[in-house]
């Protein structure tokens, strides 16, 4: 992590893009359109981040320490491709995040704003 990381809570509430995009490398790493590619399959087309939304997230994501640029890639893989990683703060913060969300889901539903668990 970088020496400057600010903490946990100083990150919180995330923006809705930086949330996506750590969901998206939660399980693997992945290059820009790939985690585009993530997203929009992860919410049927409901979401979509453009360009400029992505790589801005991803600059500011990288300075924050929640990712890192990584040198793996798969076999014959395109070198101009950068590929992404989850650092382990930024799994915390990810975790922080779903917990918050979480939070407010019960909140609504305990006034009848949100409906009952299935």
């Amino acid at each position: 992590m970088p020496e400057s990381t600010p903490s946990i809570d100083a990150l919180l509430p995330l923006p809705p893009a930086a949330f996506h995009i750590l969901l998206a490398l939660a399980d693997e790493d992945r290059h820009g359109y790939g985690i585009t590619q993530d997203i929009a399959a992860r919410t049927g087309g409901g979401v979509r981040l453009g360009p400029g939304t992505l790589y801005r997230s991803i600059q500011r994501m990288l300075e924050q320490g929640l990712l890192v640029e990584t040198r793996q890639r798969p076999p014959l893989d395109d070198p101009r491709r950068r590929y992404y990683r989850i650092t382990p703060f930024g799994r915390a913060v990810a975790r922080a995040e779903a917990r918050r969300l979480s939070d407010l889901v019960k909140l609504a539903r305990a006034q009848g704003l949100a409906p009952a668990r299935a």
